[in-house]
């Protein structure tokens, strides 16, 4: 079985081209549909796969978490995924895929895995209403396959939230601070999870900051323009409309490297900061977003890094536009 520790950064270097690397796997087939379906992860988010392991079962776990396994030392909770996704499966899962999001490790058991596939991101699409309404925001996007098949990209964040409650408790938001109230500042944040967003509102709100949001880079970029050219009829600066952006890396149709070059080659924009806010914590991903004109670079999900640098750049820009 594949480890990915090695080929992340590697990979990294498909970052800032609107290309990623998908590794597809079976859920098995459900019994009520008489279907297999293929599903997909972000390679940048895997750390391994194996068969799956010893899995000690312990009392009062969440619904869909089979338990725990030692990795080389690391406790690494598992994840039933077909129990989590309701599918009717009577195969037992023989595959354990270990991701990582925002530096913690957790495993989802699968039924089997394909390959890995290389795609443009803006041959990802964001997937039908009625699907995401049905599903709740667990496929963030999808791609045809050269087969015909439809391949769904899952959401990490939204099973983690539900089956850890990641960071829905308030006190998880306590030490976001509130010092910008009043101050009449606005930022748009692009992510196409539906948790990260919900996460990043709750953040904002707690700060008094206005906000508009975007279920992905492509979503960003057409409002964004439409700002600007509401600005521009009455002869204001987009500063005095939106004071900063905050962007996800991976997002289908437009990522966040190529959001955030069009933001910083565009003049109309120069005055607002761009902030990167990605699961992606790895240096070279960093680097990256530096290199395409970043501000800085925050891992998801911390909310009071998240309060505290907004405070920094919202204020030194405030500043620096009022000595201008």
């Amino acid at each position: 079985m594949a480890n990915f520790i090695q080929s992340v950064d590697e990979r990294t270097s498909l970052a800032g081209t609107n290309r990623l690397e998908v590794l597809l796997f079976s859920l098995g087939k459900d019994d009520s549909t008489n279907r297999e379906e293929v599903y997909g992860i972000n390679v940048f988010k895997v750390r391994e796969v194996m068969q799956v392991p010893d899995i000690t079962h312990a009392p009062d776990m969440p619904p869909s978490v089979e338990g725990m396994t030692s990795l080389r030392g690391t406790v690494v909770p598992v994840v039933n995924l077909p129990k989590f996704c309701g599918l009717n499966i009577s195969e037992e899962p023989q595959i354990l895929i270990v991701t990582e999001y925002n530096k913690h490790m957790q495993g989802f058991l699968v039924q089997s895995v394909e390959n890995i596939l290389r795609l443009q991101w803006n041959d990802i699409k964001v997937p039908p209403t009625m699907m995401s309404d049905r599903l709740g925001g667990l496929v963030t996007a999808v791609t045809e396959l050269q087969d015909g098949r439809i391949a769904m990209i899952m959401d990490v964040e939204k099973v983690l939230s539900e089956t850890a409650h990641f960071a829905q408790d308030e006190e998880f938001f306590s030490g976001v601070t509130n010092s910008l109230e009043g101050q009449g500042f606005t930022v748009m944040y692009a992510d196409d999870s539906t948790v990260a967003r919900q996460q990043i509102e709750r953040t904002l709100d707690h700060m008094g900051i206005a906000h508009v949001s975007a279920i992905n880079g492509a979503d960003a970029w057409t409002k964004l323009k439409d700002i600007a050219t509401r600005a521009e009829t009455r002869g204001l600066p987009v500063a005095d409309y939106i004071q900063l952006i905050l962007t996800d890396v991976e997002m289908p149709e437009m990522d966040g490297y190529v959001l955030t070059k069009h933001i910083k080659n565009d003049p109309r924009f120069k005055d607002i900061p761009v902030i990167m806010h990605s699961s992606l914590s790895a240096d070279a991903n960093k680097s990256l977003g530096r290199g395409v004109g970043a501000d800085d670079y925050i891992s998801k999900f911390e909310p009071t890094e998240l309060s505290n640098k907004l405070v920094e750049l919202l204020s030194h820009n405030k500043a620096a536009l009022e000595d201008n």
